[in-house]
């Protein structure tokens, strides 16, 4: 049976995407050896055009410094490469429709729906195990948007915060981790152009 765990908030939501990127490499002190020598021309407008919404600030930023990379060897994190942004919506839509079956079987007070339904979720990073990390595409707009948490093991919960300070406060301790293994400050893996990480 699926259950809601509830909803977790920071101490003081980040709102400058600058700062949510300072935050998490402050608490992973690994990640800034990987920064991007120039950041990348993701074209943020042709792929949001594709997908039909607008992305959160804080997300695109810490795409355009850092390629694709896995935290504790359990969550990967990352976005579209520049030239790749098609296919970067492609792998959402297939995602949404995991999402879509995750939402119809789950067993919730307050149902809840995909992207593209009002409110709807939207994935933006996954784990190894198959957790979904999601974004409550709230109709405030992009950079209102909380963190879903949907657990391979049936548990679903909200964070309050952007996807980047989620980032920084699963992996500095601050969230309790419900549902989901303890995240070590450790980088496990980055993507290398070419398609090679390591």
């Amino acid at each position: 049976m699926d259950d809601f765990a509830g909803t977790q908030a920071p101490g003081c939501r980040l709102i400058d995407p600058a700062e949510s990127v300072a935050e998490l490499e402050r608490v992973l002190p690994g990640l800034v050896a990987h920064r991007l020598p120039t950041p990348g021309r993701v074209d943020w407008p042709r792929l949001e055009g594709l997908l039909g919404t607008a992305l959160p600030a804080d997300y695109k930023l810490l795409c355009e410094l850092y390629p694709t990379f896995e935290l504790s060897d359990f969550m990967r994190v990352g976005g579209p490469a520049p030239g790749a942004e098609a296919g970067w919506v492609q792998d959402t839509h297939e995602e949404l429709e995991i999402v879509a079956e995750w939402c119809e079987d789950a067993d919730l007070a307050a149902p809840m729906h995909p992207y593209p339904a009002p409110g709807g979720l939207l994935p933006w990073a996954t784990s190894n195990q198959g957790d979904f990390f999601l974004w409550t595409t709230l109709p405030a707009g992009p950079q209102e948007w909380m963190v879903t948490v949907a657990s391979r093991n049936g548990a679903w919960w909200h964070y309050t915060g952007g996807a980047v300070q989620f980032l920084a406060d699963l992996v500095s301790g601050v969230l309790e981790h419900w549902a989901l293994p303890a995240v070590r400050p450790e980088i496990t893996w980055v993507h290398r152009p070419g398609g090679g990480g390591r």
